[in-house]
């Protein structure tokens, strides 16, 4: 084993035993539910560990903790959010479109993906995308829509397109 993996353990140890007590604590009281605060538990520190470099630069251990629950937190909720209008949607449509647990599973996470790659777009670009991909409006209808020009639309077509593509280059 390298030296540098052996000092990761060791890092990662000492973090986990110093600290999982006070985090249990700590996602117990904003959650309510001490088995929801063991599974976020458990998700902060593999996220932790997953982003080796972080162990070693890491100065203040309970701040940093905090910060990857609460973006941990927030992603679930995201993801609820995501997953109860889904539901509400295939409800709306009726008993003849009943998906099995996969589909609303691979459906959802589909969802979860399209929305973190619009992260951080103007709402009208992202409106406008929405309009065309997912509720397949035509350019015209999306301009009166949203009361721009159809070269307007084409514009915020191509820059969510081209803010996607710059989303999937970082996380490749």
């Amino acid at each position: 084993m390298l030296a540098n993996e052996r000092a990761l353990q060791q890092t990662l140890h000492s973090l986990y035993s110093e600290h999982h007590g006070w985090l249990f604590a700590w996602l117990r009281r904003k959650l309510g539910c001490p088995h929801a605060a063991a599974d976020l538990m458990q998700d902060t520190f593999t996220r932790i560990l997953v982003s080796r470099d972080a162990l070693l630069t890491m100065r203040e251990p309970r701040a940093y903790l905090t910060t990857t629950a609460k973006h941990l937190l927030l992603n679930q909720a995201r993801r609820r959010v995501i997953e109860e209008t889904y539901l509400a949607g295939v409800i709306a449509m009726g008993e003849a479109y009943a998906p099995s647990a996969e589909q609303v599973a691979a459906a959802v996470e589909a969802l979860e993906h399209i929305s973190h790659m619009l992260q951080g777009l103007a709402h009208k670009p992202r409106e406008a995308f929405l309009m065309r991909y997912l509720d397949g409006l035509s350019h015209a209808e999306i301009a009166a829509e949203l009361q721009v020009s159809t070269r307007m639309v084409q514009k915020y077509l191509v820059s969510v397109l081209v803010h996607c593509h710059a989303v999937l280059g970082e996380s490749a």
